[in-house]
């Protein structure tokens, strides 16, 4: 039994509850656009739970803009101080002003709770793609979530390589609007943080390729996972650029 098990079949009740809905309301339950449907309601129902995660972000990183000057004046203040005396003034003084700023104790740690959903994610869909149950997805919605297709491209195959140039025309599709997606995200977030203010230059620099390098990522895991991922990551990538803007625009972190 694998750690991330409980979260697979989380995530498996919710899609097996999105076909049942649909379903219900006269969608063919065989149909791609059914089962593309389902994925958009895991993309739906995980971005919400993962909220107070994002409001918790949002607050680490105002804290984090309020408490920088004073944290810049520190290390000046203790740059050629090396002694343990010093040491302990400045850890005790750096508390300090983190506590004056609000910065929670946990700092971004909360964030990295994300992870495992998205492993967990990757689990159930690779699973479904092999043909194997988990949990609510039992047997029958297994074989026709395999069976259904995009553009008549099956959602369990993978690889940019496949049943000629549709199959290519399809995944190459979702693997460079994925990337296009994450290149936006990255790209906006880097440009309105003021966390390379200042920066040594080598931090400011790997900032500045960070929207290529998500982009190039996207690209790359193209060639490997399933269809069905892909579209996954198309909904996720929208919604995080859509949540990005939002951030930016009402909730800005001072420069």
């Amino acid at each position: 039994m694998s750690l991330l098990d409980p979260l697979s079949h989380a995530l498996a009740a919710v899609v097996a509850a999105a076909h049942a809905a649909l379903t219900s309301l006269g969608a063919d339950p065989r149909a791609g656009s059914t089962w593309l449907l389902c994925i958009a309601a895991v993309v739906v129902a995980v971005r919400l739970a993962l909220l107070p995660l994002v409001a918790h972000g949002v607050r680490v990183a105002h804290a984090s803009a309020r408490a920088r000057p004073r944290l810049q004046a520190l290390a000046a203040k203790y740059r050629d101080r090396r002694d343990a005396d010093s040491v302990r003034a400045m850890m005790t003084e750096r508390r300090q002003i983190s506590a004056d700023s609000g910065m929670p104790r946990l700092g971004c740690l909360p964030l990295l709770l994300q992870m495992p959903v998205w492993f967990a994610l990757y689990h159930l869909l690779s699973s479904v793609a092999a043909g194997v149950p988990v949990g609510a997805m039992h047997s029958g919605l297994v074989a026709s979530m395999s069976a259904a297709t995009l553009l008549g491209v099956p959602l369990a195959s993978r690889g940019y390589l496949g049943a000629g140039p549709a199959h290519l025309a399809v995944v190459a599709g979702l693997a460079a609007v994925a990337a296009t997606l994450a290149f936006a995200t990255q790209r906006l977030a880097v440009s309105t943080s003021p966390v390379i203010d200042g920066a040594p230059e080598a931090m400011a620099q790997v900032q500045k390729l960070m929207p290529a390098l998500s982009a190039v990522g996207m690209l790359v895991a193209g060639s490997t996972v399933v269809v069905g991922l892909l579209a996954y990551w198309v909904c996720n990538s929208a919604w995080t650029l859509a949540q990005t803007a939002v951030i930016t625009r009402w909730f800005p972190t001072p420069r």
